[in-house]
């Protein structure tokens, strides 16, 4: 059987499953945290978790450094397009040595979906001042271009020449340019964005220090630009950009190439 989309795969064994979504683990990864081949522990507990039930069409896994720990290292979910195409909805590295921020629920427990749905704005305002980004709960482990490498070798295996993901937050979008993706939809906007916040520039009149998100530093820094942007500096969520990068593509001009992290 050709397998083209994550629906097929979702059809196979567990077994069969299992073997085809590592792929996507950078071999970095798992030489880093020292795990196992088969990603169990040493009293067999399983540190990877899949969830991919037959029938429908997306994937997501989690892959812990020790069992019971309260944060995956990597934590990716995938789809397929419309089109058949791979869809990356999320794939978030989280360094486990590192302060935890809990951005990602209200002090009742209740989900903020990373920001996204409700906000923690005193978990943020920790996180930012941290040195994190919006939507990060930890810092992270610096490997992307290497988990890049892994997913283009698993997109490759089901006969994809190219593949789509996106960006939850502004900086997002910076980093997978920086990479080599390239907009389907949202390039008007971070252009937008990047005049925005030049000289003279509206966006660049509206960090007026009203809340902590909002500092003048903001205008030169991707990351302090993407809190602003998540505390509505645009007047509206930052949504609706869609990237693409064809494997092996090398990176190419970025809308912020002069703006430092």
């Amino acid at each position: 059987m050709m397998l083209y989309t994550i629906n097929s795969i979702n059809r196979l064994t567990l077994a069969e499953k299992r073997e085809i979504y590592t792929r996507l683990i950078p071999t970095e990864l798992i030489n880093r945290f020292q795990l196992r081949t088969d990603l169990k522990d040493e009293a067999a507990r399983d540190l990877f978790n899949l969830y991919c039930p037959p029938g429908v069409s997306t994937a997501e896994i989690e892959l812990f450094h020790q069992a019971g720990f309260i944060d995956p290292i990597l934590h990716g979910q995938i789809t397929d397009t419309i089109n058949g195409q791979i869809h990356i909805l999320m794939y978030i590295l989280n360094d486990p040595s590192s302060q935890r921020f809990d951005i990602d629920c209200l002090p009742n427990g209740i989900s903020t979906g990373f920001g996204t749905q409700y906000r923690n704005i005193e978990a943020e305002i920790a996180s930012m001042e941290y040195g994190l980004a919006p939507g990060q709960i930890r810092r992270g482990l610096r490997m992307l271009g290497a988990a890049i490498q892994a997913f283009e070798t698993f997109v490759a295996s089901l006969g994809h020449e190219l593949y789509f993901t996106e960006p939850l937050h502004y900086h997002n979008a910076i980093l997978f340019e920086r990479f080599g993706f390239s907009y389907e939809k949202g390039r008007k906007l971070m252009e937008r964005i990047q005049s925005g916040f030049g000289e003279s520039g509206d966006l660049l009149a509206r960090l007026d220090g009203s809340t902590p998100f909002r500092s003048i530093q903001a205008s030169q820094s991707v990351r302090l630009r993407s809190w602003a942007i998540h505390d509505n500096l645009l007047g509206e969520p930052f949504s609706d950009v869609t990237m693409y990068k064809w494997v092996g593509k090398s990176a190419g001009l970025n809308t912020a190439e002069y703006c430092q992290w």
